[in-house]
């Protein structure tokens, strides 16, 4: 394929979805289902603009799955996936055997072989990963208890991909006749053991390395300052790990769900998440469209009586095990429903599995043609399926049921500290003194790094974008307190958290004087100047150390402070004003306050004045005690 074909390609591919997805999204449909119908129209029985190379694309638009794995496994602990072990191996254990069971023995019983039957019940026993996990979290239902029941049984299912596979292979191995063919099936299965001490080394490689590792690797990358470096860097690491996962026989999916988990409670979690976002998303979206343009509507016309059957006795049969071993695992009816429904179709990874059964001479073209569809189909009804549970299944149920589990992290900090520099370090000490929890976010990974000894909740990344935000804890906390030295980021961050989190009490540093103002002006209330009180206070000592009072010198910084804050006030409205005479006031101010202070200094010393200074006191009264003992 020629470069401008190439690109052709990429042009129709993203037309599609920018022109498809927003309809389906304005009409309720979602985006999924919006992709999937953008890849009908642009497919070769349609318009005939992508053809033969639809299979292709959907190969490479399936790391989009993997990098979702990866960022799903970056919000969970192993603790977490350690208290989902019951419903990982056990609902999803049940669900993959009692599943695979009732297909092998409906095909059996209508026209399929033992191998043929036994392939299809495991081919259909698996749903779609991707559209699922991207469905809920797009609906915000994969925290709720159906949510998360659905996930369990997704990752149990990918992990079963290499048993699967294994069995398959097993099955080919009985029906191949031809002796070259039949030789490599043979290798294959008698290649166990190696493959099983293969896949164990490498899942300890992708343990040991996160876990000791990359910290010191993303502390490297973090120390450039380069955020496309940083992106390179995730990437470099999903797509690594995927490659190494395949190269051993394990699914990358799966691969990239482990580091993903290993890596969860990493500082630099939430800005690997924020870095592959946009290509997860991007390459999902291709892989929907390219599902889409899958499907063979020539076979699908001449058997479609056939089809409907085989498509509906899949959903039903998925839908009633769902729904019994749901029943089974205490969730409820509500709850139920969604994860049901949510897992009714078959998955992606059918098209490989059909595609090796073929080559495997398990299926013949007929059969292997047939479920393509019906798994392509059944893909394709997945957003209908979760619009008629949510339109016309949960309102029969009340609302209290619908109530989300609680989420994998709260946050419940009721403080954010944005920028950790020496400012930040000073306010954080004095805070956690007086028993209030901070959530920090810094992008230096030398503070970071400093701040994880003592046990600090830390987050590494951008401050000034949303989603950094909102994994602090932005949505729940009372104030945040933006201590930054750059000035244009710390306006940005001021307008983000003014326009998402109008809750938010947001306390300021400002630079100078004409940044307070600007402050004042867009509404902050809570706002100092970095350096103003300290500015002060090594005054007052100047003036102490050249003879005025302590009293003197304390009583001429209160003035200062006092006279500053109301002269800012009046200052900021002729600002807003645009006054002409804007320097005229701002010297008639300082003369009005020397003269001030000077009339201060000129009043006669009281011995009652000096009585605040317990200090001073003191270190009198030690001196005469001296005196007198020498005397």
């Amino acid at each position: 394929m020629h470069l401008d074909e190439v690109f052709f390609k990429i042009v129709i591919y993203l037309l599609a979805a920018v022109i498809s997805v927003p309809i389906a999204k304005k009409l309720g449909l979602g985006s999924v289902l919006g992709y999937l119908i953008a890849g009908i129209v642009i497919g070769p029985f349609v318009l005939e603009l992508v053809g033969d190379d639809g299979e292709g694309v959907m190969h490479i638009a399936e790391f989009g799955v993997v990098i979702m794995l990866f960022i799903v496994g970056l919000e969970l602990h192993p603790s977490m996936l350690w208290r989902m072990k019951r419903l990982i191996f056990g609902l999803g254990g049940l669900q993959i055997g009692i599943t695979a069971l009732i297909f092998s023995l409906i095909t059996a019983f209508f026209w399929l072989n033992t191998a043929q039957s036994i392939t299809t019940g495991l081919i259909l026993a698996l749903s779609s990963t991707a559209i699922v996990l991207q469905t809920l979290s797009e609906k915000g239902m994969l925290q709720t208890r159906g949510g998360r029941h659905s996930f369990a049984v997704l990752l149990m299912q990918d992990i079963s991909v290499v048993p699967i596979f294994a069995i398959v292979a097993l099955l080919a191995n009985q029906v191949i006749v031809n002796p070259v063919e039949a030789g490599v099936v043979d290798e294959v299965a008698q290649s166990g053991w190696i493959q099983l001490l293969l896949i164990i080394g490498a899942v300890s490689i992708i343990i040991v390395g996160g876990r000791y590792l990359a910290h010191y690797v993303f502390k490297l990358i973090a120390e450039t300052g380069l955020r496309e470096l940083f992106t390179a860097t995730a990437l470099l690491l999903v797509i690594g790990i995927a490659v190494f996962m395949d190269a051993v026989g394990l699914s990358p999916a799966l691969g990239t769900f482990l580091a993903g988990v290993v890596l969860a409670n990493s500082e630099y979690r939430y800005e690997l998440e924020d870095n592959l976002e946009p290509f997860k998303g991007l390459l999902l979206g291709v892989f929907f469209i390219s599902v889409g343009a899958s499907i063979n509507f020539n076979l699908l016309f001449n058997n479609w009586q056939l089809i409907m059957v085989i498509l509906s006795i899949v959903v039903g049969v998925k839908l009633l095990v769902l729904y019994v071993l749901g029943r089974l695992f205490k969730l409820e009816k509500s709850h139920n429903m969604l994860f049901a429904f949510s897992l009714a179709q078959a998955g992606e990874f059918g098209f490989v599995l059909i595609s090796f059964a073929s080559q495997s001479a398990i299926y013949d073209e007929f059969t292997s043609g047939v479920l393509l569809i019906v798994v392509a189909l059944s893909m394709l009804i997945t957003p209908v399926l979760f619009i008629v549970n949510e339109q016309l299944i949960q309102p029969r149920f009340s609302k209290g049921q619908q109530e989300q589990a609680d989420a994998v992290e709260e946050n419940g900090h009721p403080v954010i500290i944005a920028g950790y520099g020496r400012l930040g370090q000073v306010l954080g000490r004095f805070l956690n003194a007086n028993g209030v929890k901070l959530n920090i976010i810094d992008n230096n990974p030398h503070n970071i790094q400093y701040l994880k000894k003592f046990g600090y909740k830390v987050y590494y990344g951008d401050m000034t974008r949303k989603d950094m935000l909102e994994a602090a804890g932005a949505n729940t906390a009372k104030a945040m307190v933006i201590a930054m030295s750059e000035r244009h980021q710390i306006d940005k961050l001021v307008d983000l958290a003014q326009k998402h989190y109008p809750h938010l009490k947001l306390i300021v540093r400002a630079e100078d004087v004409a940044h307070d103002l600007i402050l004042q002006n867009k509404g902050v209330t809570g706002h100092r100047q970095a350096i103003f009180d300290s500015a002060i206070h090594l005054g007052a000592d100047a003036l102490q150390a050249i003879g005025v009072s302590r009293h003197q010198s304390y009583r001429s910084a209160l003035t200062f402070k006092h006279l500053d804050k109301r002269f800012m006030k009046n200052l900021q409205q002729r600002y807003n004003k645009e006054d002409p005479h804007f320097m005229l006031e701002t010297r008639k101010f300082s003369e009005h306050l020397e003269n001030i202070l000077l009339l201060q200094q000129k009043q006669p010393y009281r011995e009652m004045d000096c009585a605040w200074d317990t200090e001073a006191l003191i270190e009198e009264a030690k001196s005469n005690e001296n005196d007198n003992e020498v005397n």
